[in-house]
């Protein structure tokens, strides 16, 4: 008694009232089901973790334990073709990736090492591939160039993996809290422009490599770079036989083996491999011919074209990387778009592939992959890694069977390294340009694809260009910034301007498609089902026949329907409409409320003076009773949105004195939402409702047919046992209760069975839809009338 005391104490103190605080129903019986409000302490109880909680979220790191113990040969001989075949096309482009970032090749190699060894144990994906790739490698140069500018004693691989190291912690913890949603939040337009402004670029920093124009700035912009290349083609050297045929070749190889397949199919995975394999065969190819035209030679500054050089056998750069507070002040203005990069590419392909292969992967636990390749990669020497589309792509037409494979394409790789440095030598510079613009052709989005964005939504085709654009005429990590950017603005600017509309009635009936397509006259008495009622746009913004007749559902009462949630961001406009709609179509339930001109508001000063008021049109219109929200689209509601509200119900009734408008609400299934309605003053009533102006409610409710040995609805506290969801009911007397009326007759109740509420029964301005919501409407409006009336007659 005292706690009570003193807790009314405080919310007096607080200005509480007691009519501003949430109760349940003041009315309990066998075969109600009441609804509780959830409350502050269940919803932090959902932040706490549980035991079993805690097993879950451990199995989900190790995914591999679910499969793992079901490995046989099958699987072992997909996973073996998959990895042996991706690791003949990782080699030669790791190494040619390597220089992309401004390293010399082997890095390349230790970086496609770490990310296959490693992946398989955390991978939610069968058929992604983490190693180096074109955009990233790209980006890392950049940002090496970028820091040697001005720091110069700063080396190149020490910065590339501290780079990958810092980012891979990023990623890591995003994966371990599990916010991998995040990815969400970036588009596919987004991500097209940025693949495709990148691809580009790449592609054209390369042409200069290809055909050994050694005076051409790669690292500018892409326009400038594109017309430099232009003005020196005057300077092509030797370089550009070895890079425009090989150039050729793998294209050509692509072609013919994908005509050949379309003409044998039996013996299409055949060609497939051959196509695969391209790239080994013409690194193969052209390592025998610069040995051919350089042999003897033992430095590459003394061949005749380009070639790679001297490449070091074995991990030759194992150690911690090195990190202090001077390069960690240098990166870390390039983390943002490093992370972005990182998680763009990962997680789209990985997404793309499991929807293409009928499985689904894990956001954040797929960050947590890349986190540790990239965290644990710097100490063998490797730099950011990511998946790869087109290895990726390699992999799945293989015939992957698991993660696993990836343990193969790093032997193949640690072979590489150990067995076949001293062949690299050789390599064609020219050769590995034409590789990896081979390879990025592949990231352009085709035009057919941009058709589609038109197609869907053509104020996204202005964002994939103007990312390609900026990508182009300033840097790769621009264009991602604007794509991001641009998107997040539409999105806000979506929900902002969301529309939405006032509904009408129109009366149903099902007939067969047929017999509407061959215009024959329906029979109304061979028409399925009874008529029931739908609600449409008054507005006819859905594309609705205008041959039908779309009928308010009463005088005076209002359907106004939510199309994109309600917040604080468009609240403002869908109140807007709403009042000015209204006003338009009601009148004041005063007509002549103000005596005097004086007496009248200045937002409302009335006719001119002289104007003839037409009083007949007025009087017409109706006087506003009922506004009914559709709320199937919102799923929560903030502060603002429910003061605009409480705003608006006051603004009404002001409108509306001496009765006051009835707010209904259909479809509400959060229950949080609910509560902050209630908190309102909504859902309740609380002298806002019909009692204002007299007269008994008569509520209607949905209801179902349930077993009838179960009741719910009685507070635990009058049961005297333990706590009880009431929303899940229990166990009670088994008393039939077959006094609630349905709302539709079109189906009779089963037998045996008692007919129980939907939603709870103490929250009567609460429906689970439309139709319901205007049957009670209409019903209480209904009731009100006939008790005006017979207090008339009886005066």
């Amino acid at each position: 008694m005292a706690h009570n005391t003193t807790a009314s104490r405080v919310k007096r103190f607080l200005g509480i009232r007691p009519e501003d605080e949430l109760h349940d129903a003041d009315f309990y019986d066998d075969g109600l089901y009441l609804e509780s409000e959830p409350s502050a302490k269940e919803a932090l109880a959902h932040l706490v973790p549980t035991a079993d909680g805690i097993k879950h979220y451990f199995r989900e790191l190790f995914p591999f334990w679910g499969w793992i113990f079901h490995y046989n040969l099958t699987w072992l001989l997909g996973d073996l073709i998959a990895g042996i075949t991706v690791g003949f096309v990782v080699v030669p482009q790791g190494m040619a990736y390597a220089g992309l970032a401004n390293l010399p090749p082997e890095f390349g190699l230790y970086t496609s090492f770490v990310g296959f060894f490693l992946y398989w144990a955390f991978a939610t994906s069968k058929d992604i591939t983490i190693g180096t790739v074109a955009v990233m490698s790209t980006i890392v140069g950049n940002i090496i160039l970028d820091i040697r500018a001005t720091q110069p004693e700063l080396e190149a691989e020490v910065i590339a993996r501290a780079l990958a190291l810092i980012s891979g912690v990023i990623l890591l913890f995003i994966g371990l809290t599990r916010l991998g949603f995040i990815v969400e939040f970036i588009p596919l337009t987004a991500i097209g422009a940025f693949m495709t402004g990148s691809a580009i670029s790449i592609a054209a920093g390369q042409v200069p490599t290809m055909m050994g124009i050694s005076t051409v700035k790669t690292r500018e912009e892409t326009y400038k770079v594109i017309i430099n290349t232009l003005k020196h083609l005057g300077d092509t050297k030797l370089d550009a036989a070895m890079g425009l045929s090989a150039l050729f070749g793998l294209y050509f190889i692509r072609w013919f083996c994908g005509f050949m397949g379309q003409r044998s199919p039996t013996r299409s995975k055949m060609w497939f491999f051959i196509s695969t394999l391209r790239m080994a065969f013409i690194v193969i190819l052209y390592i025998l011919v610069s040995w051919l035209v350089n042999r003897g030679v033992s430095d590459a500054k003394n061949a005749k074209f380009k070639i790679l050089g001297n490449v070091p056998s074995g991990f030759q750069h194992v150690g911690a990387p090195e990190i202090n507070t001077e390069i960690l002040s240098a990166i870390a203005p390039h983390l943002p778009v490093t992370v972005i990069v990182l998680l763009i590419e990962h997680i789209a392909i990985s997404k793309s592939f499991g929807r293409v292969n009928n499985y689904m992967i894990n956001p954040s636990q797929e960050l947590v992959a890349i986190g540790f390749s990239n965290v644990f990669g710097p100490f063998l020497g490797g730099y950011p890694a990511t998946g790869s589309f087109s290895r990726t792509a390699i992999k799945a037409k293989a015939g992957v069977r698991t993660p696993l494979a990836g343990i193969f394409t790093a032997v193949i790789v640690l072979l590489a390294l150990y067995a076949l440095t001293s062949v690299f030598f050789y390599i064609p510079s020219a050769s590995l340009a034409a590789i990896i613009i081979h390879a990025v052709g592949d990231l352009i989005t085709p035009p057919r694809e941009v058709y589609k964005y038109w197609q869907t939504s053509p104020l996204e085709v202005v964002i994939f260009f103007a990312g390609v654009f900026v990508s182009i005429f300033t840097s790769i990590e621009n264009g991602i910034y604007v794509t991001i950017a641009a998107s997040g603005a539409v999105l806000l600017w979506r929900i902002a301007k969301s529309p939405g509309s006032f509904l009408g009635r129109v009366q149903l009936q099902h007939a067969s498609r047929d017999s509407i397509l061959k215009k024959e006259n329906v029979d109304h008495s061979a028409l399925d089902g009874e008529k029931h009622s739908a609600y449409l746009d008054l507005g006819r913004r859905d594309q609705s026949n205008p041959q039908v007749p779309i009928t308010s559902p009463y005088p005076g009462v209002f359907v106004y329907r939510f199309s994109e949630g309600l917040n604080y961001v468009n609240c403002a406009r869908h109140l807007d409409k709403m009042t000015v709609y209204i006003y338009k179509h009601t009148r004041r339930t005063q007509l002549n409320k103000y005596d005097k001109i004086g007496d009248r508001p200045w937002n409302d000063p009335g006719p001119r003076r002289g104007q003839v008021v037409d009083t007949e049109e007025i009087a017409s219109k109706p006087k506003l009773k009922a506004i009914i929200l559709d709320f199937s689209a919102v799923n929560a509601i903030d502060v603002t949105a429910a003061q605009a509200l409480v705003d608006l119900r006051t603004q009404f009734n002001k409108y509306t004195d001496p009765e006051a408008v009835e707010w209904y609400f259909a479809g509400v299934t959060n229950r949080w939402t609910k509560r902050a309605l209630v908190a309102a003053g909504f859902g309740v009533d609380r002298g806002h409702g019909v009692e204002r102006a007299g007269g008994a409610r008569e509520d209607v409710v949905a209801v179902a047919g349930v077993d009838p040995d179960v009741t719910v609805g009685r507070k635990e506290k009058e049961r005297g046992s333990g706590d009880v969801d009431l929303e899940a009911g229990h166990a009670g007397s088994g008393e039939k209760r077959d006094e609630i009326a349905p709302v539709s007759s079109g189906e009779s109740r089963p037998s045996g069975k008692r007919l129980a509420p939907i939603y709870g029964v103490n929250r009567p301005y609460f429906h689970i839809d439309v139709e319901t919501a205007v049957a009670s409407v209409v019903r209480n409006l209904e009731r009100r009338r006939d008790t005006e009336d017979s207090s008339l007659e009886v005066f």
